[in-house]
């Protein structure tokens, strides 16, 4: 019995020191030159910036791991491999064989809930300049109302730590805002210019800070001429935002399956020049993803907000079948905390070379605290907004984040509201 015992463990221990020997014989390797495949819009320099491995290091496996990965994450690489080829017992040349996607296309989005269609053209590059620059520019038409936007993002100052953005945009819209007796319909205008300054902690852990000066103007919309409703007829409130948004991203990306977790922290201020007030707001994303086999993705996503609880109809967190509660409907309510869980299942049901196709089931959850109320009011069955649905997405491939969606919701309480919600990307 003793003697089969160290029979036993003799080979446990041969076995450790083969595994030993093996890594540390794999260490001995020098990197003698890292290789990457010419692409046709992407430049090496820039790709360069997310290779932690350098030329003369012991070759690390898992370090080469996490290095695809970081160039997998860039919206410009859909996928990617490496190879290695040993010149002699010291030295080893490494390549990384990477599949360029498509980043540069038009906007041709459009959606609809009951009450409101609206359509985007325009054009976006998550790649301008080959080196990981956003550039957006679009005409939105919404509630049938004129919109624009142009945004121009650079991560990163060549191989600094800093990056920026500007941004100048108008949002035209018809809300309802929610007096006491009545909801009354305003046609709301904000015209903003923004600049911010980004600043790489690390390569998961970012901060963005920096201002945006903008105009709100509100008037009642003309189905109320000739009628006496509450709410001013007419408010302009010029105001100056500032922000602090914490970012943490441990997402991995392989296509369109997503895998990981990531975080938004921000926290904003507002000055409002009209009655020499501020007003604040806290909000918090996080979303969690979890790949299963190769066909499956689980994608949550939890959102608070908190803001200052002023009694007023311009409350800043809405429900709303784009935003947060799909069939809701549009803009139906509106609060000054928030508190939105969403769940879904993506499932393949086909896929080639370029196209894939998912079928999704989802779970809607909401609730919000009125203007001037409590924070109980998240908890109130009254203010509980529950709904649950499906849906179909459409996938290029080859392009980033080019993804047809089709939802259709329904409010698991009260059957009767329900609800088509379509638009471009993931929901979330």
């Amino acid at each position: 019995m003793n003697h089969c015992k160290t029979k036993g463990s003799l080979f446990i221990l041969i076995f450790i020191f083969t595994i030993l020997a093996g890594k540390k014989t794999v260490a001995q390797h020098l990197i003698s030159n890292i290789e990457i495949n010419p692409l046709k819009r992407t430049q090496q320099d820039y790709l360069f910036r997310f290779i932690d491995s350098k030329v003369g290091e012991p070759l690390d496996l898992e370090k080469l791991d996490k290095d695809l990965q970081q160039l997998k994450n860039l919206n410009s690489i859909v996928n990617g491999i490496y190879t290695l080829d040993t010149i002699n017992q010291q030295q080893v040349h490494v390549k990384f064989d990477l599949q360029e996607g498509l980043t540069l296309f038009p906007l041709i989005n459009f959606g609809g809930v009951k009450g409101n269609f609206w359509f985007q053209l325009g054009v976006n590059d998550d790649n301008w300049r080959g080196r990981g620059q956003k550039l957006t520019t679009f005409y939105q038409n919404n509630d049938k109302r004129h919109n624009f936007n142009i945004y121009y993002k650079i991560p990163q100052f060549k191989r600094s730590r800093w990056g920026g953005s500007v941004s100048a945009f108008r949002w035209a819209s018809v809300e309802p805002l929610y007096f006491s007796d009545e909801v009354v319909f305003y046609d709301y205008d904000n015209v903003s210019l923004g600049l911010t300054s980004i600043y790489r902690l690390n390569r998961t852990k970012a901060l963005e800070f920096g201002g945006t000066y903008f105009i709100e103007t509100y008037s009642k919309n003309e189905r109320h001429e000739g009628t006496q409703t509450s709410g001013p007829n007419s408010l302009r409130q010029p105001k100056f935002l500032t922000k602090v948004i914490y970012q943490t991203s441990k997402i991995k990306y392989h296509y369109y399956f997503l895998d990981g977790f990531d975080n938004n922290l921000s926290l904003q201020g507002v000055y409002n020049f009209y009655d020499q007030s501020w007003f604040h707001i806290l909000l918090n994303d996080s979303r969690y993803f979890k790949r299963f086999n190769k066909k499956g993705n689980f994608a949550t996503r939890l959102r608070i907000g908190l803001a200052t609880n002023k009694n007023s109809p311009f409350a800043p967190f809405v429900l709303d079948s784009y935003v947060n509660i799909r069939g809701s409907g549009n803009r139906i309510e509106r609060g000054t905390a928030a508190l939105v869980f969403n769940a879904e299942y993506r499932h393949t049901v086909f896929e080639n070379k370029r196209f894939a196709s998912q079928l999704v089931v989802f779970s809607d959850t909401g609730t919000w605290r009125d203007p001037g109320g409590e924070l109980d009011d998240l908890v109130d069955e009254d203010s509980l907004q529950l709904f649950v649905g499906g849906g179909l997405r459409v996938i290029y491939k080859e392009a980033y984040n080019l993804i047809f969606r089709v939802d259709y919701g329904i409010d698991a309480v009260d059957l009767e509201r329900r609800g088509l919600v379509l638009g471009i990307g993931q929901y979330f």
